[in-house]
């Protein structure tokens, strides 16, 4: 994928562009992006608008 996902980082207290993203769909059927913070590796999550 091409785009790019800023989430906050919660370790390192900032938005960052995240790495390694894969869009997924949760038990609720709400859409994610999931991926790693660039700098310290922990593991971001972001909350997409639902496709139509």
């Amino acid at each position: 994928m091409s785009e790019e996902y800023v989430a906050y980082c919660v370790k390192c207290k900032t938005k960052r562009t995240m790495q390694n993203v894969q869009i997924v769909t949760n038990e609720k059927g709400r859409r994610q992006a999931k991926g790693t913070c660039p700098v310290c590796g922990t593991k971001m999550n972001l909350f997409l608008k639902s496709e139509k």
